[in-house]
């Protein structure tokens, strides 16, 4: 199928290399904006956990004494133009990975598919951000970047061909405009020959679904409680074998429930019988506790963040490239 498919891989890369050079040559132009801005994203399509590394990155530099804010694509929203992301913003008009931002960074998030928009958006509502991550928006040209950190996960660049012969949404090693390229892989091991840091995906326990919304933490008691239960784990991410796999290996005997990417939950996708259910932080953000009590109310709903902790050389590296960014306004257009 890969092979057949070649020629049409052949006409995206032409696309893709004709659309890059566009924008290396003013047109379109790219938008800058003052605050630096770092850009988190793949090549290739699928999850490879660049959320965990959204939130690993706003972490660091809060710690740090930045004021970061967050723009988004908002993928799954069904809301038009720019929005702010709040507590109260259900998760079907901005998308599940932005309010998931929200909720445990704290920081500002606008969504919008114009992320130059939503940029715009971000820095008049909150004139104290003074650095801007963009979530999964490698490929949104129009806004000019000043760091770009790539992820990879264990797959690397699949059999090494674009779309839809293969996994790459673009070559695996394409110019950018950022001063600065960093590669983090979610892995074991590098699973290209980029060199960059590795990550450590770690699962931090269990908390109650209306616990996990008032941000209470995750415990790993209440996770070891669950071995001798029968539990349902649902993951609707785009590679759910990551989040059951943990899970296992903490002891838990599971019957796993893969749904789709961005699944919306509606309806329930679990047995009526179901007495326990683990759910992934993207998916929680769909299920509001009062609908839970209301749909539900013999099921417990629990929460299992995977935390992503990236090797402290990232960090330094990012702070060095932060550092070596002209402190001169840069110019608009």
């Amino acid at each position: 199928m890969a092979c057949a498919l070649w020629p049409l891989s052949l006409l995206y890369g032409v696309f893709v290399a004709l659309r890059r050079a566009a924008y290396r040559s003013g047109w379109p132009r790219q938008e800058h904006i003052d605050p630096p801005l770092v850009v988190v994203g793949n090549r290739i399509v699928g999850g490879a956990g660049k959320t965990p590394t959204v939130l690993a990155v706003l972490a660091h530099l809060q710690a740090r004494g930045w004021c970061p804010g967050v723009v988004s694509r908002g993928h799954g929203g069904s809301g038009a133009g720019v929005q702010a992301v709040r507590r109260t913003t259900p998760a079907t008009a901005v998308g599940d990975e932005p309010l998931l931002i929200h909720l445990r960074s704290g920081v500002p998030v606008m969504a919008g598919r114009d992320r130059a928009a939503a940029a715009r958006a971000l820095l008049a509502a909150h004139p104290h951000v003074d650095i801007v991550v963009a979530d999964d928006g490698l490929q949104h040209l129009r806004l000019a970047r000043d760091i770009e950190l790539v992820v990879f996960d264990a797959r690397g660049a699949g059999n090494g061909w674009l779309l839809p012969a293969g996994p790459l949404r673009e070559p695996i090693e394409a110019t950018s405009s950022a001063r600065r390229t960093l590669v983090l892989y979610n892995a074991d091991a590098p699973s290209t020959a980029l060199p960059g840091f590795l990550s450590r995906r770690r699962l931090a326990g269990v908390v109650e679904l209306a616990a996990w919304w008032q941000g209470q933490p995750a415990r790993v008691d209440a996770l070891q409680a669950l071995r001798c239960k029968r539990v349902i784990a649902c993951a609707g991410i785009a590679q759910p074998e990551r989040f059951f796999e943990p899970l296992r290996a903490a002891g838990l005997t599971i019957e796993p429930l893969p749904l789709g990417d961005h699944a919306d939950f509606v309806p329930l996708p679990w047995p009526a019988d179901a007495r326990d259910v683990v759910v992934t932080e993207k998916d929680a953000v769909k299920l509001v506790p009062e609908r839970m009590a209301r749909e539900r109310p013999g099921l417990v709903v629990w929460v299992a963040p995977l935390d992503f902790t990236p090797e402290p050389a990232l960090f330094a590296a990012l702070d060095a490239a932060l550092a070596a960014l002209p402190a001169a306004p840069r110019r608009e257009g």
